[in-house]
């Protein structure tokens, strides 16, 4: 290439160059190691002193010329991108402005929240008691003998002293019937921890337990109490409660309880008669006074009330299945 056509050439193609990296090839073949200025330099050796230096000096303007051109295109795509980009992210000043995302309670915080507004509607109080408890207030004062399987390692998270987590919310009842005198009427909402993980059960999750003691109570009040609840909770008049005979240590009689659900029946909890000798472990005389007791699993009726299949969603922390319930 010709010293004279190189301003030319170069303008050529660096007006052709549509993006930085197509310029950075353009200069390249002006000023790169095999450039057109860059083999007019390598001559300069064949060249006589006197013809040299005008050589030299006419190359030194071509190059400034094409370096001129180089920084004018640059400058140009560069412009020319920074308006684009501006386009794309372009507001408009005269539409609202966005407000602050709000945080919400948990779906299981909501629905303690109404379990609780619920029963002290009704005159419940609520009780709340430790989650590290001993043997004694988490089985023996719950008449559980020592060879229940419940107590097993499979079953119970033990701690190195001897304690453990809870596995229900029954000690809290223990624990107020020892330092109050009948009557009560109490729920015991709370944290339980027990060892088991899938689908439908988590190692830790939420109970609710009702008790009322007085004088005269019965199964009659105890299937009053968690009708009314039930139908009120879930806002069905028409939701009928029926129990089946069971066993569980610290109640008897005992009975599981189901709620109609569709087209049959749900199991949504166990309950019973207070055992006389939980009774007898704090001091209330099982001649006087009379009881029921009822435990519930808020994370179940959390799914049912919402609609969720999986109880893991509860515990996931994704805020797409939270942001609902804000």
């Amino acid at each position: 290439m010709n010293l004279e056509d190189i301003l030319d050439e170069a303008r050529r193609d660096f007006a052709a160059a549509a993006t930085l990296p197509a310029l950075e090839q353009a200069k390249a073949r002006f000023v790169g190691k095999s450039g057109a200025i860059t083999e007019q330099m390598k001559g300069l050796g064949k060249l006589e002193p006197e013809q040299r230096k005008e050589a030299g000096a006419r190359i030194n303007q071509v190059k400034d010329g094409v370096e001129a051109l180089l920084k004018e295109r640059r400058e140009a795509i560069q412009a020319e991108e920074l308006n684009k980009q501006l386009a794309a992210e372009s507001l408009d000043v005269t539409l609202p402005g966005r407000s602050a995302g709000l945080g919400g309670a948990h779906p299981v915080s909501l629905t303690l929240k109404r379990i609780e507004q619920l029963f002290a509607s009704i005159g419940f109080a609520v009780a709340d008691g430790p989650e590290i408890e001993t043997d004694f207030y988490n089985f023996t004062a719950l008449n559980i003998p020592d060879n229940h399987p419940a107590r097993a390692m499979h079953d119970t998270f033990y701690l190195a002293d001897g304690t453990l987590l809870r596995t229900h919310t029954s000690p809290v009842q223990v624990r107020f019937m020892e330092n109050q005198k009948p009557p009560i009427k109490i729920i015991a909402p709370g944290r339980v921890y027990r060892v088991d993980s899938d689908a439908t059960h988590s190692p830790m999750f939420h109970q609710v337990e009702g008790l009322w003691i007085d004088q005269h109570i019965s199964f009659a009040h105890l299937k009053g109490v968690v009708q009314d609840f039930l139908q009120r909770f879930f806002e069905r008049d028409d939701l009928q409660v029926r129990f089946r005979p069971s066993f569980f240590p610290f109640t008897e009689p005992s009975a599981e309880m189901d709620m109609s659900w569709g087209d049959g029946w749900l199991e949504i909890g166990g309950c019973g008669m207070v055992h006389p000798n939980v009774l007898g472990h704090v001091g209330i005389d099982s001649e006087k006074w009379q009881g029921f007791a009822f435990g519930l699993g808020v994370e179940r009726l959390a799914m049912l009330r919402y609609g969720v299949n999986d109880l893991r969603m509860f515990f996931e922390n994704d805020m797409r299945f939270l942001k609902q319930f804000a």
